[in-house]
């Protein structure tokens, strides 16, 4: 009876600090890390939610850039640190849904070993050619493609990446016969562009608006189901007749395996109030990205969704990573 008494009571002490650390998250600064390059979307989104809510919990989250192996690197760091809160991935498409099927291995589950915490953004691709081209419409482009098949080439952002599936998916359901060229990252795609090196581009949006409203670039199609207000008179690509190219990315925040649920909460509260203030809304608009704030329940049933959609493209294009 006394062992019993003192195990309980063991139990019952260990228990307190672990509330008491819960009640008090954050103490201390939170690292977000990204898996890719300073300057894209996703690390220009990561900064600004970090910086809204930093003010919301009260506590700084740096955000740590930790590109490589098609965000797997940022990815396993994030799996295997503590669930402790003070650790969390900024992720997108590529991270979980694309990754899941392209690689023939990783190092952690792309489910099980994350707690959903949110969704933060979505934001289209932006099909787009030289200002020269002579297409000024998607259906111009792709009359001009199946006019000399294997002519033309197209660039992406790398084998595998979101932007070579939507690409591939649009060639797929237009029927056309085109060269993939990879390159690596957004910039040098639409370097590649603007010279006239590849015929059209899908590209995320940041370098792509940019050089369109310079007018260099002519932007044919979005791929989200909706238009952007950044570029309100550039029809989807269901309205530009390819509605099977149709292509969503999202950005959100995950953490560790086994995180309590009280810090999930926390932290989602934060995200969810951050992406809603007038800042942000400015920030996104100029990138073409629209806020979210959604439960965790809602961020694993989008991921779930995704995996599924993507591995059936990832199958049927045949890319591949070791």
């Amino acid at each position: 009876m006394l062992r019993r008494s003192f195990l309980l009571s063991c139990l019952l002490a260990a228990a307190v600090p672990a509330a008491h650390a819960q009640s008090d998250y954050p103490a201390r600064p939170i690292r977000m890390i990204v898996g890719f390059p300073p300057g894209g979307i996703s690390d220009v989104l990561a900064r600004a939610v970090a910086a809204e809510a930093s003010g919301v919990l009260g506590q700084n989250i740096v955000v740590e850039n930790r590109p490589g192996a098609g965000t797997t690197i940022a990815a396993d760091l994030v799996a295997r640190a503590a669930p402790d809160g003070y650790t969390v991935l900024f992720q997108d498409t590529t991270t979980h849904a694309i990754n899941a099927s392209l690689y023939k291995k990783l190092p952690f589950d792309s489910v099980r070993d994350f707690t959903p915490i949110s969704l933060v953004s979505y934001s289209p691709l932006m099909l787009v050619v030289n200002a020269n081209s002579p297409a000024h419409t998607l259906g111009e482009l792709i009359a001009r493609l199946k006019a000399s098949p294997g002519k033309y080439s197209y660039g992406s952002s790398g084998n595998g990446t979101i932007i070579h599936l939507a690409s591939e998916m649009m060639d797929r359901a237009a029927g056309v016969n085109v060269i993939h060229v990879p390159y690596k990252g957004s910039a040098p795609l639409v370097q590649a562009t603007l010279s006239g090196e590849i015929e059209f581009a899908f590209s995320s949006m940041p370098p792509a608006i940019t050089q369109v409203q310079a007018g260099k670039l002519r932007a044919l199609a979005v791929s989200t189901p909706k238009r952007i207000a950044v570029a309100s008179d550039v029809p989807t690509i269901a309205e530009a007749g390819v509605p099977a190219a149709e292509v969503t990315l999202y950005n959100g925040v995950l953490g560790p395996k086994g995180m309590p649920p009280a810090v999930v909460q926390k932290l989602n509260d934060a995200f969810s109030k951050a992406v809603q203030g007038d800042k942000i809304k400015a920030i996104y608009q100029s990138l073409g990205a629209v806020p979210m704030a959604v439960t965790p329940e809602q961020v694993a049933a989008q991921i779930n969704e995704d995996l599924v959609r993507y591995a059936k493209v990832v199958k049927e294009v045949g890319a591949q990573v070791d």
